[in-house]
């Protein structure tokens, strides 16, 4: 009776032992991913800002008399003469 109470004893303590490294490890693990899922959030408010940044670029870049005046000062293009313009019917 001695030696079944001593061997389900050991057994656990085993098994006590077995879930609290289970338990020690579950933690470490979940602070691992929350630490990689901070960073994660990190990085996407930091590609949102650049996002928003581009947009009012490119609305800028795109703003029709931004484009006229490019198309003037650096390309020297110029608006066709009236009588030189042809029109295709379709």
């Amino acid at each position: 009776m001695n030696r079944v109470f001593t061997i389900s004893s050991i057994g656990l303590l085993l098994a006590l032992l077995a879930s609290a490294s289970a338990v020690i490890y579950s933690k470490y693990y979940s602070r691992l991913l929350f630490i990689d899922i901070e960073k994660q959030e990190r990085a996407l408010d930091q590609y949102e800002v650049e996002w928003g940044q581009m947009q009012l670029e490119l609305t800028t870049l795109a703003d029709q008399n931004r484009v006229e005046q490019s198309a003037l000062k650096e390309l020297r293009l110029v608006m066709p003469l009236r009588e030189k313009t042809i029109y295709i019917k379709p």
